[in-house]
């Protein structure tokens, strides 16, 4: 008996202590664990993070960069110099835009804060990669290392073209390359001019000051689309109706329901029209018709795949636009919204983007202005690639559209837009902004193509002109023609 109970203790006694073993190793195992997940996380945010925390306005490391390194310059595509930093005979530094106005907003500023490309690549204009030993004996002198240079996506020539062709107007135009997400050109007006953005701030943020002069109108302007938005009605009619190729409308001019009605352009009568013409003729009164045989759930689903009420894919500074439609709207508030009234704002930007994933067979790539970076002495510190950021739309849609922009400039609103050197596409639009009169906003989005170059894509606004075939048609055109001279 003494035995059989020593060695029922005994039995006992190892399997606490293997309970004992296993807990010891379980916790040790954990820790190990979360070891590895600090020390992977520590990796990853070195190198996928790290920069834009620095790059931050907020991170006042930048300032430091600033003691020991004179700024880098930004350059056009083809190596014009858009920003650079001046030193004068005791030291001071002076960051100097030779183009002053024409870059204003897409370029930006860096004193009194920081915006456009002078915010976004602050680190690569801040950082020096210069021989290290180059470095060391700058700093035993006493002497700034010069900052690495950063060479952007845009076109000096089709900036120039674009800030000419929009003249005294206040408006926007974006002009993106649609295979690869360059910003070709981007221009914004009312403008400032950053050399002096110091002796002209007060000026500039004064509640008095209305014209919202450092607003990038591109990126962060939000306007009703007018019929521009007719290339998203027609997309969700489309895939509603897949008899869309027998749809026909009478227009006469103007299309009611109940105490609501909708006009066509001074009133146009189009006559019979089927989709294809409705939209190349922007017929108000079809559209208005049509949009009252959406399914508003599915309309609103299309839109959010679209990027409304989202952020946009760009590292710039940008407005969400936003689509507000819901089942149970009344009569008046559908028929707005298919034509691009109502509640809906877009960005110019936000229009490109549609354009280029259009122009691209439906597939966006994520837009860039930033190119590559180099140190001072022209050695490659970093080179940006192209990259797809989603399909916004199916290639059989994409070659639908296509079609009907065609038809815009054939027979249609853009027909300013026939050329020999090139093939556009677009669509016009006319968007009222006020209740209390007849202005409107003039618009056109499309792209031009030509065998053997690549396409570019363009989003024009001009503010409180008339129609988009009169005003924003014109600088599109202006800007395809330079292009393809190019």
């Amino acid at each position: 008996m003494k035995t059989e109970s020593t060695s029922k203790t005994s039995r006992k006694s190892g399997k606490q202590k293997n309970r004992k073993n296993r807990e010891f190793a379980v916790i040790a195992y954990a820790f190990l664990a979360l070891f590895f997940c600090l020390m992977g996380y520590f990796t990853w945010f070195q190198f996928t993070e790290s920069e834009k925390f620095i790059n931050s306005p907020y991170n006042k490391r930048q300032d430091l960069f600033a003691r020991s390194v004179i700024r880098g310059e930004i350059r056009a595509a083809d190596g014009t110099v858009l920003a650079d930093t001046v030193t004068d005979s005791e030291g001071n530094e002076t960051r100097r835009y030779p183009y002053g106005r024409i870059f204003s907003h897409v370029v930006g500023y860096s004193e009194n804060g920081r915006s456009g490309i002078e915010s976004q690549a602050n680190f690569s204009l801040l950082r020096s990669n210069i021989f290290y030993g180059e470095k060391a004996l700058s700093e035993i002198q006493g002497e700034k290392s010069p900052g690495d240079n950063v060479t952007t996506t845009l076109s000096y020539e089709l900036q120039l073209t674009a800030f000419d062709a929009l003249g005294s107007y206040r408006g926007a135009v974006v002009v993106l390359e649609p295979s690869t997400g360059k910003i070709l050109a981007m221009v914004s007006k009312p403008d400032f001019d950053p050399n002096t953005i110091g002796a002209d701030w007060e000026n500039l943020v004064s509640d008095e000051n209305k014209d919202a002069v450092l607003l990038n109108r591109a990126t962060q302007g939000l306007y009703p689309p007018g019929s521009t938005f007719k290339i998203i009605s027609t997309l969700a009619y489309i895939h509603e109706h897949p008899d869309y190729e027998s749809y026909t409308y009478h227009c006469t001019g103007e299309h009611t329901v109940g105490n609501q009605t909708i006009h066509c352009y001074n009133n146009r009568r189009h006559g019979e029209q089927n989709l294809k013409e409705s939209f190349a003729n922007s017929c108000n009164s079809s559209y208005a018709s049509l949009g009252l045989d959406l399914d508003l759930d599915r309309f609103s689903e299309l839109c959010d795949s679209l990027l409304f009420n989202t952020a946009l894919p760009t590292t710039s500074e940008s407005s969400k636009s936003s689509f507000v439609l819901t089942n149970g709207a009344g009569a008046g508030t559908v028929m707005g919204t298919a034509i691009g009234q109502g509640k809906t704002l877009v960005t110019p930007f936000h229009m490109a983007l549609i354009t280029s994933a259009i122009a691209n067979d439906g597939v966006l790539m994520r837009p860039y202005v930033i190119d590559h970076v180099t140190d001072a002495d022209g050695g490659m510190v970093e080179q940006m690639k192209p990259e797809e950021y989603k399909s916004l739309l199916s290639p059989e849609d994409a070659g639908i559209l296509k079609d009907y922009m065609r038809a815009v400039v054939e027979n249609g609103t853009g027909e300013k837009l026939k050329s020999d050197a090139y093939t556009a596409y677009g669509k016009t639009g006319s968007a009222e902004f006020s209740s209390t009169s007849k202005a409107s906003h003039s618009w056109f989005v499309g792209y031009a193509h030509r065998d053997g170059a690549a396409d570019i894509a363009v989003s024009v606004i001009v503010e409180d002109s008339g129609v988009g075939s009169e005003y924003a048609v014109p600088i599109a055109r202006e800007i395809f023609d330079a292009y393809y001279k190019q």
